[in-house]
């Protein structure tokens, strides 16, 4: 089977409804739809503790499928792992465009730079668990470190 095919559900939510095609970089493009969908959603903000685990769950799945369909450990269309962890980011930061922007950057640094525990999930966790995970550390980190700032100040 091609991967991407944008007909087959698990595809269409694994590349964000095709925002993974986008180059180049289809990562920061799946990151700023993150947090494009976060802003603007404001529902999320009250239910995170809810919708925050259904949403990894279901990203889970996504990449579970994506994985077995791609010949590609890890394809570069496949960005609901950074919209995963975008959410993951921004569910620790106040709501507003300064914070948002910190947040996306952070996570873009840890994502792309992949400093320890991010590596060692990104090389030895494999199929969508991995794909996930070194996202969900990226964002658990660029937020905390958002977080423990904002406390500071």
């Amino acid at each position: 089977m091609d991967f991407p095919n944008l007909k087959k559900p698990s595809h269409l939510f694994a590349t964000w409804f095709g925002v993974g095609l986008l180059r180049p970089a289809p990562g920061t493009w799946g990151s700023l739809a993150a947090i494009l969908i976060w802003y603007f959603a404001e529902f999320l903000h009250s239910t995170t503790h809810i919708i925050l685990p259904i949403f990894i769950l279901f990203s889970w799945l996504v990449c579970s499928q994506a994985a077995k369909d791609s010949d590609s450990k890890d394809h570069s269309a496949i960005v609901i792992d950074e919209v995963a962890g975008m959410f993951v980011t921004v569910s620790f930061v106040s709501h507003g465009i300064v914070t948002y922007l910190c947040a996306f950057l952070l996570f873009r640094l840890f994502d792309i730079w992949k400093p320890w525990p991010i590596s060692w999930a990104d090389k030895n966790i494999q199929g969508g668990l991995g794909i996930l995970l070194d996202d969900l550390i990226a964002g658990l980190f660029a937020g905390g470190i958002i977080y423990t700032i904002l406390i500071l100040i």
